[in-house]
């Protein structure tokens, strides 16, 4: 047994990762993806689960291919992604319906739920509101699809239909579990409460496992469609920020994470669940059982620099490819000519966490002169979107923290892990904004590792998913704050909290139209502030 393969399924893509026994990266394939709206149903995205599986089986060749792996080599493989997306099936597991977590289709039933009473109590049990839970989505499709609803025999989220795909088993674990919005994140089972108030007949629940349990085995079909061997030990993996945490060693209470991919989360690790009474963050229990994850989220961010890269920056990408390097390379070395607060220019890209009312602002660059193109181009319109990144990255701590019942850390380290941290210049000027070290581990894929990890310990190679956390996770660079820049940039955080409110306000008003918004989201409320 020398590798261990993670298949991960992101908002924008999926990757199969191969690594050794020493979390070391061999090999990867990936694939970019895009989920169609259905026109006459509004917010709707739709996860393709036929072509989405193709896509999937062939990143896994790709894998294999890259790495220079013979299936057989693969000494077991386990899956994680994105949360708050789900896939219904019948009672012969032909899946009948899948969404994934930016379907905003459920509006209705969600406002419908809230003016019930529902959310306190749902939030107080699960963790988190009706704003992305999947539970809101069946019941959009018992009210819109009823034929499809009655034929229901089970569900499950998108990593465990990825299991499901290898070994014919309906699974979840704990880490992900409560996307779903049915599961008691403090006795980690389904909820019977719940399930209850919404007429969900647990039935269709799937078997809960820890991380790190080995369910199965490739079947032959899975066999062929991947070109994994028949008969590899798949394990249970879970939830993508989760598996993040173990990926980053993260395996113990305290400490701050982020996540930059196409959305950014911010977590803390607690020995204890809290409910934050203004529902400013999400929580979870980890894959570590002793411990509970607080998260807020960010949608879009990692997409934005996607945007103005495709936009704006065709020179760059030709002159990347011929050069072998990625463009986003030389976007940071022009937006690193900029100075600190990139000349007084304004971006709203990025959002502040609010699990009960989860708008986001409308997108903008704003303050910049026409007249002074040499102070307002290319360099300043790159480097303002890292910092609003690390602008909603602080407010979302400075919440976490507070509802958490700590004071604000002055000094502290936080990782700083997935796409965004490969850069040079994105963690300097987050550790610049937090005040904060930013530690960037030698593994960027930390979700991937994470999940490999527990493949690992599935089948016997590592002791448990906390002490080969600790043994394998290494760190290629550290980026130190720069006092005179952290002053520069508290004081300019200050005013993008005003011009934050007031774009959210001209949201609620209808004046302009948000970046995005979650199901159910109405203007009587608005996000707490950092």
């Amino acid at each position: 047994m020398k590798y261990l393969m993670a298949l991960d399924a992101g908002s924008g893509s999926c990757r199969s990762i191969i690594f050794d026994i020493d979390g070391k990266e061999v090999g990867s394939g990936s694939r970019e993806w895009l989920h169609p709206t259905i026109p006459e149903f509004p917010g709707s995205q739709v996860f393709e689960t036929h072509k989405d599986w193709r896509l999937i089986c062939e990143s896994t060749g790709e894998a294999l291919e890259h790495a220079g792996v013979s299936p057989g080599e693969i000494g077991a493989v386990s899956a994680t992604s994105m949360r708050f997306g789900s896939v219904l099936y019948d009672g012969e597991g032909k899946e009948l319906w899948a969404a994934p977590n930016t379907d905003s289709r459920s509006s209705q039933q969600v406002v419908d739920a809230t003016k019930k009473g529902y959310f306190d109590r749902v939030y107080g049990i699960t963790g988190d509101g009706f704003t992305l839970c999947d539970l809101m989505r069946w019941m959009w499709v018992k009210e819109h699809l009823p034929e499809i609803w009655k034929k229901v025999r089970h569900f499950t989220l998108i990593s465990d239909w990825m299991l499901y795909k290898l070994t014919g088993k309906f699974v979840s674990d704990p880490s992900i579990a409560p996307s779903s919005g049915l599961f008691d994140i403090s006795k980690r089972v389904w909820s019977e409460e719940i399930a209850q108030l919404f007429s969900i007949p647990l039935e269709i629940c799937p078997v809960i496992h820890e991380s790190g349990t080995v369910i199965g085995e490739v079947h032959a079909k899975a066999s062929k469609e991947t070109g994994l061997a028949a008969g590899t030990p798949v394990v249970m993996g879970g939830g993508d920020t989760m598996a993040g945490l173990i990926g980053t060693g993260h395996v113990e209470k305290g400490g701050s994470a982020v996540f930059g991919g196409t959305h950014w989360q911010q977590t803390f690790l607690s020995d204890r669940p809290v409910i934050d009474p203004l529902c400013r963050m999400r929580v979870s229990p980890h894959m570590v059982p002793s411990l509970w994850m607080f998260e807020t989220n960010a949608v879009f961010i990692g997409l934005t620099m996607r945007w103005f890269r495709d936009a704006f920056c065709d020179g760059e990408k030709i002159v990347a490819r011929n050069m072998g390097v990625d463009a986003y390379y030389l976007m940071e070395k022009i937006a690193e000519k900029a100075p600190v607060g990139s000349n007084g220019l304004l971006a709203l890209f990025a959002n502040l966490f609010n699990t009960k009312n989860w708008v986001h602002g409308p997108s903008a660059f704003m303050g910049f002169d026409v007249t002074s193109p040499q102070n307002f181009g290319k360099k300043e319109f790159i480097r303002r979107i890292e910092e609003d990144a690390a602008f909603q990255t602080l407010g979302n701590f400075r919440n976490i923290w507070d509802a958490a019942g700590f004071d604000t850390p002055t000094s502290q380290e936080v990782v700083f892990a997935g796409g965004a941290s490969k850069g040079f210049l994105w963690p300097q000027i987050l550790a610049d904004v937090m005040g904060a070290r930013i530690k960037v581990p030698v593994v960027k894929e930390a979700t991937a590792l994470g999940a490999a990890i527990c493949a690992g310990v599935g089948v016997g190679l590592y002791d448990s998913l906390s002490s080969a956390a600790k043994e394998l996770v290494a760190w290629e660079k550290v980026f130190d704050p720069d006092p005179k820049n952290h002053t520069v940039y508290l004081e300019l955080y200050e005013r993008w909290q005003v011009v934050y409110q007031r774009a959210l306000e001209m949201v609620e008003k209808g004046a302009v139209e948000p970046l995005w918004r979650v199901a159910g989201t109405y203007p009587s409320l608005l996000p707490g502030q950092g």
